[in-house]
């Protein structure tokens, strides 16, 4: 639009220029020459088109990944949606336009020489060591991911923005390592950890005003110094041998206890069973025996004789017998009958 002094001034200190002399400035600044003066010069129409133009600086467009901040005299006063808009031209009000929708990435303890999928890394252990709980050190590194919330806070509350959530992340990591274990940091512990760090550094930032969100807080390498790491290596297959041999255990009580219980019920079930049964044949034998007493009652000696009779063919056809005549019988000479046993042993000596 013209002319600008060394801070970005088009009126210079500020004070509007004569206008004679501007319009003297562009006269001579024209290889033609062009009538200024007179009553019907093009004086007006220059400036009404330079205003013209003017005002049609102050129209800008917000991308939909952006934000659009605009400022009065360097003041913030208001934030814009994406779209086209309008404001007062410079050099009363200017915009910017952060990416509101960019994820940062920053990196602590390391950073990434040249392209990130195939550059080096180089290690910053003076980020990256770090004391835990009981004082163990442990090498760890990782990255920080956030994106703006808020434009103008992002802008106007906190300087150097990157540096800012740096020095934050790494204060938080130190606070989350300085709580924990080394084991647990090593090991199964370090969703945990990358968790409560977020946690604490979204409150550091929030508590700047920042404007900032936090995405996640990534750990990227953790491992304890190399001066220790064979010793760490023995813990930790030491401790894997633990786990292996408390899985083994486990497998084996798992298959025995279920043999065991089916057993155990098993046995109880037979026992139950032997129990009915004996109480049925208790209970049977008693009804019989009460029955027989009954009928003993009515006659005694018919019951005698049917019992004696009963028993008889119980045991007779398991012994040998002869059958004798009660009028020969009375002549012979009673004698006890030793079996066939006897016989045998007296013809084997």
């Amino acid at each position: 639009m013209g002319w600008k002094d060394n801070d970005g001034n088009p009126w210079g200190n500020r004070q509007s220029p004569n206008l004679k002399e501007a319009l003297e400035k562009i006269r001579k600044s024209i290889p033609f020459k062009i009538p200024f003066g007179g009553k019907h010069g093009l004086a007006p129409i220059i400036v009404v088109v330079l205003l013209i133009l003017w005002l049609a600086s102050g129209i800008y467009f917000v991308a939909p990944d952006e934000a659009g901040v605009v400022k009065r005299f360097g003041k913030a006063v208001r934030s814009t949606t994406p779209g086209p808009h309008y404001h007062i031209p410079m050099p009363i009000e200017t915009v910017l336009k952060p990416k509101v929708t960019q994820v940062r990435r920053i990196e602590i303890g390391f950073r990434t020489i040249g392209d990130r999928q195939l550059g080096r890394l180089r290690a910053v252990t003076n980020e990256s060591l770090m004391l835990t709980k009981a004082e163990n050190i442990v090498n760890l590194t990782f990255i920080v991911q956030y994106k703006i919330k808020d434009a103008i806070a992002y802008l106007f509350n906190v300087k150097n923005q990157d540096k800012t959530v740096k020095d934050a992340a790494e204060a938080a990591m130190r606070e989350t390592v300085g709580e924990s274990e080394i084991d647990d940091i090593l090991t199964t512990g370090k969703f945990k950890v990358q968790q409560d760090t977020k946690i604490i550094l979204q409150k550091i930032l929030d508590g700047y005003n920042a404007g900032i969100h936090i995405v996640a807080v990534q750990l990227q390498d953790v491992h304890p110094p190399d001066q220790v790491m064979a010793a760490f290596k023995d813990v930790a297959s030491a401790k894997e041998d633990k786990a292996k041999m408390v899985n083994d255990a486990y497998g084996y009580r798992n298959e025995i206890l279920p043999k065991a219980k089916g057993k155990s019920a098993q046995i109880t079930n037979d026992a139950v069973a032997y129990k009915e049964s004996k109480i049925i044949s208790a209970e049977g034998d008693a009804s019989r025996f009460m029955q027989i007493l009954a009928e003993y009652r009515t006659a005694r000696e018919v019951t005698k004789k049917r019992l004696y009779i009963e028993m008889m063919e119980k045991v007779l056809p398991g012994v040998d017998k002869v059958i004798v005549d009660d009028k020969i019988g009375r002549n012979m000479l009673p004698h006890l009958s030793l079996g066939r046993e006897l016989d045998k042993k007296i013809n084997t000596k």
